[in-house]
């Protein structure tokens, strides 16, 4: 898994440079994951809220949660707590005052807290989701480990994340757009000029599909299914916890 940080010069661990790195892009993140998706991020979360929403569950922690906009989604479903957890500070300010503008606050909460050390009791919800974070933990088994203990018997997991299109010409395309243009449009649009050439470095090194799986099982996760979206950019994945 990947071992790549979004500031190479510094000796920080990467938890420490990924906090730093979404307080830096809190502000302008909305805006520049829409462009760098060309918007097709929406559809792919809204597919992450139907699968969740399909299992009917009272309670929901939404991990890397960032500014928000998976929070939003399943406040429109039946759920009766939504909960969102972030490292960063900075996008947790930009998720709570969505939450506020909407008068959400009695049904979604904020955590400022580490996926690797979740504040919450075992067995707590019934469902988690994390959209665009997994690559971001320091330490990927033991985050997946976090999760799965916070998970009711039989509650689910739902995981968007990057991944590379296997057929061609999609993955040649994939690898040109990642390498070459994100991190044009991070440098001419965001204050903090090595955060896209990380996340696009990362994007590639990420394990997914059957790789994923195999991480995925050996924490305890059963029933793992993949979901490719759109030709393999991103893959939703959805376990269960036995």
């Amino acid at each position: 898994m990947t071992k790549i940080k979004p500031y190479s010069t510094s000796e920080e661990s990467k938890k420490s440079q990924v906090t730093t790195m979404f307080n830096n892009i809190a502000g302008n993140y909305d805006r520049m994951n829409k462009l760098i998706t060309f918007g097709m991020d929406i559809k792919w979360r809204k597919n992450v809220c139907r699968l969740i929403d399909q299992q009917n569950p009272k309670n929901i922690l939404d991990i890397a949660t960032g500014t928000g906009d998976m929070l939003l989604l399943y406040s429109k479903t039946s759920v009766h707590k939504i909960v969102g957890a972030d490292i960063s500070e900075g996008m947790l300010a930009v998720a709570n005052e969505k939450i506020k503008k909407r008068n959400l606050q009695n049904k979604i909460s904020l955590e400022l807290c580490d996926a690797e050390h979740l504040n919450f009791k075992d067995d707590s919800f019934d469902a988690v989701s994390v959209t665009y974070g997994i690559r971001n933990f320091e330490d990927l088994e033991k985050g997946l480990s976090e999760i799965l203990r916070v998970l009711n018997d039989n509650g689910i997991c739902v995981i968007l994340e990057t991944s590379v299109p296997e057929k061609f010409p999609f993955k040649q395309g994939y690898h040109f757009y990642t390498k070459r243009i994100m991190p044009i449009w991070g440098k001419l649009f965001s204050k903090d000029k090595k955060a896209y050439s990380y996340l696009s470095d990362s994007a590639l090194d990420f394990p997914y599909g059957r790789a994923l799986q195999i991480i995925l099982e050996r924490v305890g996760f059963q029933n793992v299914e993949i979901i490719p979206q759109a030709q393999g950019i991103s893959t939703i994945y959805v376990a269960q916890k036995g």
